[in-house]
Formats: structure tokens, C-alpha cells, sequence
């Protein structure tokens, strides 16, 4: 899995799923795509999404899209040992700063920081209390 540079979250996956993706999203997957990675907890994120939504052509095409992704060879990162101490770390620290972000989030923030990876997420206000995690928004508004 080496080489990889853009750890991907949920909603900028999403923006794939969309008539009117945003185009910043767009290109910059279109430039990326080969070192961009997401990780299993945003995977949980978008196949708990499809799971929760009623039976119909909406949620048979949102499956077929997670399980798309799943099979073209996008790397999928765990929430590993490496990701877990560093979250432990970090947790802690911000606990004590009296702040506490959701335990996704950080999850996420984790796999990003522990790989070196730059975390892409269109909430970038999510993860700016966290340090070590580079992370940008490929949005345009």
C-alpha cells in the first residue's frame, strides 16, 4: 500500500454517488485516484447509510456502489494497532483540553496521521484539533 497520499472520507466519497457532483471533488479524484486510500471505518460509515434506508432502487444502487468500491482495488485502511495508540494518545489530550470530538472522527483522524497520510474531507472543521493530521477539502463551492 505504499505510495498513497489522500486518505478519503465518507462525504467526498459520496460526491461519486451524486447528478451534481461537486467538480473540485471531480477533479481531484480524477488527478489522485491512484494514491488516494479510505479506511474501513468510513466503508462501516457508507454501508450503514445503504443498510438503514428502505428497500428500493435508491438503496440497490447505493449497495452497488459501496460494494463498488470495495472491488476496484482502492486500498482500504484498518483502524490498526498504529492507529489505535496514536488515537489513545490523542484522545487523551484532547480530553484534557476539554474537547471531544466523535469517536469516528477520530477514528479516521488516526488512520490518517499514523500512515502520514493528508485526510480530504469536506468538514475539515471535524479534524482541526487534532495534531499531526494534514488534511484539505477538495470542494469548491
Amino acid at each position: 500500500m505504499g505510495g498513497l497520499s489522500f486518505l478519503l472520507d465518507s462525504n467526498v466519497l459520496s460526491e461519486l454517488t451524486k447528478a451534481g457532483a461537486n467538480n473540485g471533488v471531480m477533479q481531484q479524484l480524477a488527478r489522485h485516484r491512484a494514491v488516494c486510500a479510505t479506511t474501513a471505518v468510513v466503508m462501516h460509515e457508507l454501508a450503514y447509510g445503504v443498510a438503514r434506508l428502505p428497500d428500493g432502487a435508491r438503496k440497490t444502487r447505493l449497495r452497488g456502489f459501496v460494494d463498488g468500491l470495495v472491488d476496484c482495488g482502492m486500498a482500504i485502511l484498518p483502524y490498526d494497532l498504529d492507529a489505535a495508540l496514536w488515537h489513545a494518545s490523542e484522545r487523551a489530550r484532547l480530553e484534557a483540553a476539554g474537547l471531544t470530538p466523535p469517536f469516528r472522527d477520530s477514528q479516521f483522524a488516526a488512520v490518517a496521521a499514523s500512515r502520514n497520510l493528508t485526510l480530504v474531507s469536506r468538514n475539515l472543521a471535524d479534524f482541526q484539533h487534532f495534531q499531526g493530521v494534514s488534511s484539505t477539502s477538495w470542494f469548491t463551492e
